[in-house]
Formats: C-alpha cells, structure tokens, sequence
C-alpha cells in the first residue's frame, strides 16, 4: 500500500546543547490565518480562470453514440459524454455507477444466460429505463462552458454530486451543441497543486481538523453490541460476495469499499471499475465469487490502495495528486497499537467540497466573496497528458 507522508530522510543526530537559549518574545506561527489566506488565495485564483485554461495540451476526447451497444461501449471507457445522433444534441454521461445499476439490475432479474445474450444488444439509451426500474435517481444532464470559471465549475461539480463535468459550446453556424471535453474533479484538482504552489506549502492544518473524508462515528469502546463499528462507512470482508459489495456500490452511489480483516485493518479495496473488469471478460457468474477470488482478476495495472492518517495535512495530499493520479485515500490508524486500522476514508468530493467551500444541493452560486487577488504569478501550467490528439 502506498502512504501518504512523505518519507523522511536521514537526519544526523546532534549531542544536545548545554547553552541556554533565550525564550521568544514573538507571537507563535499563525498557522490558522495563513491557511486560511491560501484557502482564500485558491479560489481567486480559480474565480479567474476558465474551465479552458486546465485543458492539457493535448488530449483524446471519446464522445459514445447512444445506440452502441453497452458492451462495445465497454471495450473503450468506463465513462465518457453521450450524444443523441437522432437529435443532433448531448444526452448525458456514461458513468461506471450506469454499469453497475445495469449489473444489479440483471442478477435481481434474469438468469445468467439471458443477461450476457440481452447485454449483446442492449444500447446506451436504454440505461436510463434501467434507473426508473431499480427506483435510482437519474443523472443530471448537466453542463458547463468552456468559457466559465472553474470556481463556477467546481461548485457545480459539488451541487451535482458528479465526478465529470461535460464542457459544451455551440456552433456558430449550425447552432448546434459541440462537446469540447470533459473536466474531471482530479484534474482541477492538480490544475491546482500545480499552480498553487505557494498556497499548498501553507497548508499545514490536519484533514481530521478540517473534517475533509468521512470517518468512523464512534471509537471502538463505544459501539454498542450488534452495531457496525464502522458506521457510517460500507466495508466488506475477503469472503464477502462480489455482488454484495456491487448492491453497497448502487444504493449508496460510491465508488470504493475498503476490504478489512477481523481486527479492522485495511488490506485492500475493492472499486466498481473492478466490476467493470469482470464485465468486460463476461464473467457476469463471477459476482458469486468471493473478494478474495475476484482480486485474482484484478487488471495488472491496479495504482494500489493509498492510505494516510487523520494527522496528514491537506497541502500533503495535494502535494500527492500533483504527483501520481489519486482517487480516493483510506485514513487509518497511526498509533502503533492500533496501525491500519480502518478510520474514515477521503474522496476528491471531499477535498473539492472544502476547498471551494460550503454548497447547498441546488444553491444559485453564492455572491462573490471580497477576496484578495491571487499570489499565484508565473505561466498557468496544466496537467500533463499522454494523447497526442491536438486540442481544440
């Protein structure tokens, strides 16, 4: 598992001074005030910058045609902006939590022969009535322009409860919709650990402190008999089922459910783009199996699971998305008594939703805040990118 503290060097032991040193007449560190200036200093300076502007310098946009197929769909993404071709206009995302309503949706209804024949041909377009029959909500079809704020964005990322963002724009001549891309809460989130150098490095507070992450309500001692000592957290065991951990995943709309042993240490975790691997192979017979048996089909590129305390800072942890890609970190017990021991877990929801601040769902935009202008100098630097198509 990776940690998140940064690993400390070596430190040469010094024999301990016999002078006395004078005691300081200076105020100790505002570390309170200066973390809240950089907090501040972070949303001006995406108030003024556009969704545009934390585009990579190239990159490969898969816009799905609602009547593929959902298998086909699967052999590209797991999540990507639709397009009705009929009405020449933008029908929403493809998303992973999609794919598992449709699995949940065919192991509580059809057999296992007629879910892999009927998934052959069942199309995109028909997952929404797939929703309406599980009682789930449906995804908003929202939006932005490229043109807008990212503060603007991320709040709207925030109301939603969406991971992705779509960015659209109009054709001037046709007046048609025009997808542009698509901004993802990592990416504006190393957009910012990237640019906010300065701010990060003030950012000294804990996320236990800050209330980033969702954690365990009640200490051990304290959960009454009979009652999960996790609350409110999903957790499963390796003998837990697949399709188990699958029904946790649809009715709580989550992505990742810590795999913990008898003490509560966390020794692995279990994603729903691990499901998708299951569907992609077409061993749909595999959600009987056991965690244990299905990690054993985990693709070989799994990152790992990323672990921290509830001591880490959050400059920390952006110091950590601007260096590899993180979704979600498990908190765990740092005490040597009690080490891995599952405490909360944190998703880049929960670091967005601070960072931007407070949100009702359906708010209207608060009034902009009368908030110093941003330090941050220098060129706008974005993330990096691997594909080579040339942006638009």
């Amino acid at each position: 598992m990776a940690t998140l503290s940064p690993t400390q060097s070596p430190k040469t032991r010094r024999k301990p001074s016999t002078r006395r040193r004078a005691h300081s007449h200076l105020p100790p560190h505002p570390i309170q005030d200066s973390h809240d200036a950089a907090v501040a200093s972070i949303r001006s300076f995406l108030k003024s910058h556009t969704s545009y502007d934390a585009f990579p310098v190239s990159f490969r946009l898969i816009v799905l045609d609602t009547k593929l197929n959902v298998k086909k769909a699967l052999q590209c993404v797991v999540s990507a902006p639709l397009w009705n071709s009929e009405r020449s206009k933008f029908a929403g995302m493809l998303t992973v939590l999609d794919i598992i309503h449709l699995i949940q949706y065919y192991y509580r209804t059809a057999s296992y022969d007629y879910a892999a024949a009927d998934v052959e041909t069942f199309r995109l377009e028909s997952l929404r009535d797939i929703e309406n029959e599980l009682g789930v909500a449906q995804p908003p079809l929202h939006r932005e322009h490229p043109s807008s704020s990212l503060y603007d964005a991320a709040k709207l990322l925030i109301q939603t409860h969406a991971r992705r963002l779509p960015l659209l724009d109009n054709d001037t001549e046709t007046g048609h919709e025009v997808i542009v891309s698509v901004l993802t809460q990592y990416r504006l989130l190393k957009f910012i650990s990237i640019n906010c150098n300065k701010e990060i490095q003030q950012l000294h507070l804990s996320l236990r402190k800050l209330k980033i992450g969702t954690y365990v309500a009640l200490p051990p001692q304290d959960v009454p008999e009979g009652k999960n000592p996790y609350h409110p957290i999903a957790t499963a065991t390796l003998n837990t089922p697949v399709f188990d951990v699958v029904h946790m995943f649809s009715e709580r709309s989550i992505s990742a459910v810590p795999i913990i042993n008898e003490e509560g240490i966390v020794v692995n975790l279990y994603e729903t783009v691990d499901v998708i691997t299951l569907v992609r192979l077409g061993a749909y017979q595999s959600l009987d199996l056991k965690i244990s048996e299905a990690l054993n089909q985990r693709s070989p590129d799994f990152p790992g699971v990323v672990i921290c305390t509830a001591s880490d800072s959050l400059g920390t942890l952006l110091q950590l998305i601007k260096r590899r890609r993180v979704h979600r970190l498990v908190v765990v017990e740092g005490e040597a008594r009690k080490k891995g021991r599952l405490l909360g877990i944190i998703t880049l929801s929960d670091v967005l939703r601070y960072v931007i601040g407070r949100v009702g769902i359906g708010e209207g935009l608060e009034p902009e805040e009368e908030i110093k202008k941003s330090s941050s100098g220098g060129p706008i630097a974005g993330p990096s990118a691997s594909t080579s198509t040339t942006k638009p």
